[in-house]
């Protein structure tokens, strides 16, 4: 399944359990700025530095008015122990069956040393209080990613 989702389009709606268990629904979050960031793996360096740079950031996210939601294959025990080992304050979904990933057009054929794989491609949404597509990133860089963010958010908001 190939998803291109455009500026404008409605966000894919879902319901996935955060790393307390509790069942997390998209929609709750109409009328808000949501920042939907998805990302390959659980205690790995990127995906480390992007999750810290994102509770670093939370404060100021809300001063805005956006809510910050990560979104990986891993676990809900796995989101559990990585918010603990590292402090984290955001909220991490877990999509073990990649249902989300596919609906958001993340979920990837990736290749490494030869070997093809399939993989969470680094990609962020940012979805507008409509609960519509109103910027997205895909392939991240991590450095410097959360400040772009933020600042697209900034001007979008006006």
């Amino acid at each position: 399944m190939n998803t291109t989702l455009n500026i404008k389009d409605k966000a894919p709606v879902f319901c996935l359990p955060n790393q307390n268990g509790e069942e997390i629904c998209l929609e709750s979050f109409k009328g808000d700025w949501v920042v939907l960031y998805f990302y390959p793996k659980d205690n790995t360096k990127g995906c480390t530095l992007e999750a810290l740079d994102f509770t670093l950031n939370k404060k100021e996210f809300e001063k805005i008015g956006a809510i910050i939601l990560g979104i990986s294959p891993d676990s809900v025990k796995s989101h559990e122990n990585f918010c603990m080992k590292h402090d984290l304050t955001i909220t991490l979904l877990s999509d073990p069956d990649h249902n989300v990933l596919e609906k958001y057009g993340v979920w990837k054929l990736k290749k490494m040393f030869g070997r093809e794989y399939h993989g969470v491609e680094r990609s962020t949404f940012l979805i507008d209080p409509e609960g519509k597509i109103a910027e997205s990133w895909r392939k991240v860089k991590v450095k410097g990613h959360v400040d772009a963010v933020k600042e697209r958010l900034i001007v979008l908001k006006g």
